[in-house]
């Protein structure tokens, strides 16, 4: 994982203010890839407790503009923060535990994928995600899913849930 030093190197090659909830901000979204809003609140309050959960937000969104981290919002979740920005790669997603993992784009350069029917749009990016049971959850025989059901029983946070993997 970057350093402190890396991260104020990165905030200012962005043209960002280089800032303690900032910088927090980042070093949670390496740490702990897939998080949501909630848990990166959460990690940052330890560090900083006096920081409010709009300055989260407000930093959030500054980080995901300026491309220092990439939201994603899988259906029927809720938005995801990661640091893995600028390489147009996919996602698995485990429709029991929610379970969220990075996979390389499905083929070549971005957009990997392109629309059959051009119509004028300039591509830059494809979306892909793949939805399916996680190695755990595929194992356990209390996991039915319905495949049809894209949300996910409970929400699920990389910090808290000791077992599930991100």
């Amino acid at each position: 994982m970057a350093t402190h030093a890396e991260f104020a190197q990165q905030l200012r090659d962005a043209r960002l203010r280089v800032t303690r909830p900032r910088v927090a901000v980042m070093e949670t979204v390496h740490a702990h890839p897939h998080s949501d809003t909630e848990t990166v609140f959460r990690a940052v309050r330890a560090s900083l407790p006096s920081v409010s959960r709009q300055a989260v937000y407000d930093v959030l969104r500054a980080l995901t503009d300026a491309d220092l981290v990439r939201r994603i919002q899988p259906a029927g979740s809720v938005a995801l923060y990661e640091a893995r920005v600028g390489d147009n790669h996919h996602h698995l997603v485990c429709r029991s535990c929610g379970a969220v993992e990075d996979v390389d784009c499905a083929a070549g350069e971005a957009p990997c994928l392109t629309p059959p029917d051009r119509t004028g749009f300039l591509l830059d990016e494809a979306e892909v995600v793949f939805w399916g049971l996680c190695p755990e959850c595929s194992r356990s025989e209390t996991s039915v899913p319905d495949p049809k059901r894209h949300d996910h029983p409970g929400e699920h946070s990389p910090l808290t849930d000791s077992g599930r993997k991100n």
